[in-house]
């Protein structure tokens, strides 16, 4: 059976480097980007299976970019997981809790993020993701 593909994407190297390593232990591909624009551009070289997306980022936050892949007929069936710190960070930032309702995010999990609620969430999504 061929592995499962995440493209994760957030700013934070270390996180990202730490989740990936988390999500191929359980034996999926994982591909990263470390902004929206480059998420933007690996969805169509990478053809993920799921996508795990940060809020705060640098140059296009993961509001806009799950807006711009759900709207995209060659992207929009693939399922996003929002994953932010946003909830403890909304008094100091621009972000609310309506704009993370108001995507069109297949699901939302806080930082700091339990590793095994982390693949609980991504095994959970892939299974409704088939039906």
């Amino acid at each position: 059976m061929e592995k499962k593909k995440i493209l994760l994407v957030d700013d934070d190297v270390d996180f990202a480097e730490a989740t990936k390593l988390i999500l191929e232990s359980k034996s999926y591909d994982v591909a990263i980007a470390h902004d929206g624009r480059e998420c933007l551009k690996m969805v169509h070289t990478e053809q993920p299976d799921l996508i795990i997306l940060d809020v705060m980022m640098p140059h296009m936050d993961g509001y806009e970019v799950c807006s711009k892949l759900k709207g995209d007929p060659a992207c929009s069936h693939i399922p996003i997981l929002l994953l932010t710190a946003v909830g403890d960070a909304m008094p100091s930032t621009k972000y609310t809790k309506e704009m993370g309702m108001k995507t069109e995010a297949d699901d939302y999990i806080p930082k700091p993020v339990e590793p095994v609620e982390l693949v609980g969430r991504v095994e959970y999504l892939f299974r409704i993701a088939k039906g």
